[in-house]
């Protein structure tokens, strides 16, 4: 009876051992379980966090790559960024650390509102300043524009006055002539006879020319091709003239004749055609020929 009793006590021991046995593997299991399960949430948690802070690094460099004059503050900003996701790389990823992660990256997210919102009011600021800039540039030059007009206009105002300032010599005529004894002057056209030229021309009237003396070099050309007179030369820029004698008018802006004689000094002039030239300083003004027999 003894033997039996004993025997149902040990077959007591033994289930409840087999009971609490099982009971602590089965707590074993889920406790291993909800660890992996805790883990793979953790490395979720820290690729989630990585993700976000790749982001904000991309959005800094975007920023940065539009070269404002915030550059240097978004640069300091990635740089942050950057520093935070190394360390992230060498957490161990508990629970306390990627929770401080988190609350870092949430300030610096943070902040680069901030600073995007700074930028972007700076890029309207400088599209505003653009469109004054171009603004101001079309109208300088417009102004340009016009200003080059009126130096234009004012280049042929000149010029036309200038050009209508210059003094007309007209008919221009030569007589060759034979002085008498007395005084009295004979026309010939006779080269044997003449022992004078009398060159005569008229100035006209020009109220707006410059009144004063003005010379003329008067030019005569015998049919030999011989400046006859006191062939004296001038230079006038890179032109030379060889003139026959000058001739000085006190010019008061109305038409005047003026007359000037070119003596033979002694010799008879060639018979032929002879050339007579008028010119202003080195300009051309008036011309004509006559013929001696």
């Amino acid at each position: 009876m003894e033997n039996q009793n004993s025997n149902s006590k040990l077959k007591a021991i033994v289930v409840i051992l087999a009971i609490l046995l099982a009971g602590s593997l089965a707590y074993m299991y889920k406790m291993s379980s909800d660890a992996k399960s805790t883990q793979t949430v953790l490395v979720k948690e820290k690729d989630k966090v990585m993700d976000d802070l790749q982001a904000l690094k991309a959005t800094y460099d975007t920023a940065i790559a539009e070269n404002t004059s915030m550059s240097d503050e978004l640069i300091a900003e990635r740089e942050k960024v950057v520093k935070l996701m190394e360390e992230l790389k060498q957490s161990k990823g508990d629970v306390a650390a990627l929770s401080k992660y988190r609350d870092q990256y949430r300030a610096l997210e943070g902040r680069m509102k901030s600073v995007m919102v700074e930028v972007e009011n700076l890029k309207k600021e400088n599209a505003g300043l653009v469109v004054q800039r171009d603004s101001v540039q079309k109208a300088f030059g417009e102004q340009k524009r016009f200003n080059d007009t009126l130096v234009v206009q004012n280049e042929n105002l000149a010029k036309t006055v200038e050009k209508g300032s210059q003094l007309v010599v007209m008919n221009l005529r030569t007589q060759a002539i034979k002085q008498r004894s007395s005084g009295k002057q004979i026309e010939t056209d006779k080269a044997s006879r003449a022992d004078k030229l009398k060159v005569c021309f008229s100035i006209a009237e020009n109220k707006i020319a410059k009144s004063g003396d003005k010379t003329y070099y008067v030019q005569v050309i015998d049919s030999k091709n011989n400046v006859l007179g006191d062939k004296q030369t001038e230079t006038f820029g890179a032109d030379t003239l060889t003139y026959s004698f000058t001739t000085t008018v006190s010019y008061d802006n109305k038409s005047m004749d003026v007359c000037e004689f070119l003596d033979g000094k002694g010799k008879d002039f060639e018979k032929g055609t002879y050339f007579v030239n008028i010119f202003d300083k080195g300009e051309l003004v008036s011309k004509t020929s006559f013929s001696l027999r």
